[in-house]
């Protein structure tokens, strides 16, 4: 770790102790640096449009808007490659919540959810990008301290056998 020392006028540093103590920081070292990191993030997502990234696709809408849930599952077939999964919360007897996680071309993921927030019937919506490596997004291959390493990840994969119940197994 490397130590650096930084100039804030008296107002700047006003505002950031109170994040310091509306978030439970111990220190402002701490601070500094997960605020850091998030303003290096938003420059990332800003100037990083062809970069690889996941992202979480968080809107509600009302599940009566007319052929509103056609709509979305036509641009999510549309767009498939994106999606990895969803999970679907009905809030109340007109709400429905949905989450999708999605992966991909930052420019298309961000393209795709402001797409699907754009729907007449989707009330609110928010995408939230994560930069990530590009080994991070393909588990098939990757290294452990120095060493590449290669594991199938296919569906014909037998499950690990479960353990003999009974007698038997007792012994």
């Amino acid at each position: 770790m490397q130590r650096v020392t930084i100039t804030l006028d008296d107002a700047l540093m006003e505002e950031l102790d109170a994040i310091i103590a509306a978030r439970g920081y111990q220190n402002r070292s701490e601070a500094i640096r997960d605020l850091a990191r998030a303003g290096m993030r938003e420059a990332a997502e800003d100037a990083g449009q062809k970069r690889e990234c996941v992202a979480a696709l968080v809107y509600t809408y009302d599940h009566a808007a007319r052929q509103l849930s056609k709509r979305l599952t036509t641009a999510y077939h549309e767009h498939h490659e994106l999606s990895l999964a969803s999970l679907h919360v009905h809030l109340d007897h007109d709400t429905c919540l949905e989450v999708t996680v999605l992966k991909g071309n930052a420019a298309d993921v961000q393209q795709f959810g402001e797409h699907v927030i754009a729907e007449r019937g989707v009330r609110h919506g928010k995408i939230v990008r994560v930069p990530v490596e590009l080994a991070a997004l393909h588990r098939d291959s990757h290294s452990h301290d120095g060493e590449h390493h290669h594991h199938r990840h296919d569906a014909a994969r037998k499950p690990a056998r479960r353990p003999k119940r009974g007698r038997q197994a007792r012994r």
